[in-house]
């Protein structure tokens, strides 16, 4: 069943988490079957000509996502996650997003050298997650053949940070 019918499922929540943010919640669309497996299909037929060797998920909702695409493709999963949540040897990077700083860290041996690595997110907004998730996979070794989400919201331009490999969205805002 395709997503569009599943729309409906994205809410729109003003000013969160900081007024003048519109965010997208998505979890009215997680909560049915239908909606989910309906964006996993169409993200797997989205990214597959990216032939990529690990899904990685960028904490918390990139996680559903990577895993699921992951589960569908037959490939393995990495996470990348804030800071304090990761047990074993870690690499870090700060950056910036559109309502403040943060960090990202992920384990030194989440991504052998040359393995081939798509960064999954649920939004691609200013493009400062993904990027960091970018370097620290650039940092371990690996190569990012792509960049895929759920939802983008274009007006921010988000792309335009990660230009080094192709970036893949099923909904555009």
């Amino acid at each position: 069943m395709p997503l569009q019918p599943h729309l409906h499922l994205i809410r729109d929540v003003a000013d969160f988490p900081k007024p003048g943010i519109l965010f997208k919640d998505i979890t009215p669309m997680l909560q049915h079957g239908p909606a989910l497996k309906a964006a996993i299909d169409a993200l797997a037929d989205l990214t597959a000509d990216l032939q990529a060797d690990l899904m990685l998920g960028v904490e918390s909702r990139g996680f559903l996502f990577a895993s699921a695409l992951a589960y569908a493709t037959g490939t393995g999963v990495a996470l990348v996650r804030k800071p304090g949540k990761l047990p074993a040897d870690k690499v870090r990077v700060h950056y910036g997003l559109e309502y403040g700083q943060d960090a990202l860290e992920i384990h030194t041996d989440a991504v052998k050298p040359g393995q081939r690595v798509l960064i999954m997110d649920d939004v691609l907004a200013t493009g400062g997650t993904a990027r960091a998730a970018a370097d620290l996979v650039q940092q371990i070794g690996g190569v990012v053949v792509g960049y895929a989400f759920l939802i983008e919201l274009d007006f921010l331009a988000g792309q335009q940070r990660l230009a080094d490999a192709p970036v893949r969205s099923l909904l555009h805002y």
